[in-house]
């Protein structure tokens, strides 16, 4: 993925909260701003909360895959998505990791790079096992390889079973 700048960044943005499609487009203008140069943005999709939230029925989320061009580096990536997702209403809370958000920023890849930190693990830890990552990611970069997995976003999402969120 070379792209005249050193870097480059796939995210993933998420929301079920507020004006989700506006959030969604203050996301990008704000990693636009931010981040670096949005290359690509897949078409956004409506998708029904994955994991346990619990007794509550959330509303569904808006999704969006992002190919960012950036000077930043990964660490650099994650502090100024985690201002953004504060920016659009996010309040973190350690009694669910599975709750309804106006804005979420994953990284899903940065380069080729492979992370495994406390505070950042790319590619992300759990991207293959999810259909609203992996549909966007196959329309924007089908045939990307998975840099520790071996196989490409289309056979990842080839790989899911029919059922899979």
């Amino acid at each position: 993925m070379e792209n005249g700048l050193r870097h480059t960044a796939v995210l993933l943005l998420g929301g079920n909260e507020g004006d989700r499609y506006a959030r969604l487009a203050q996301a990008r203008e704000l990693i636009g701003q931010r981040i670096g140069e949005v290359e690509a943005a897949s078409a956004v999709r409506e998708t029904e909360p994955w994991g346990d939230f619990g007794a509550t029925q959330p509303q569904a989320f808006l999704n969006q895959a992002l190919v960012v061009a950036t000077d930043l580096e990964a660490h650099e990536v994650l502090r100024e998505a985690l201002a953004i997702e504060a920016e659009l209403g996010r309040r973190r809370s350690t009694a669910n990791h599975y709750s309804s958000r106006p804005m979420d920023i994953d990284i899903i890849f940065f380069d080729n790079a492979v992370i495994d930190q406390p505070s950042l693990q790319i590619p992300h830890p759990r991207m293959h096992l999810r259909r609203f990552v992996l549909e966007p990611l196959a329309e924007l970069m089908p045939s990307f390889c998975h840099p520790t997995l071996g196989r490409t976003m289309a056979a990842l999402l080839r790989s899911l079973p029919a059922d899979s969120k």
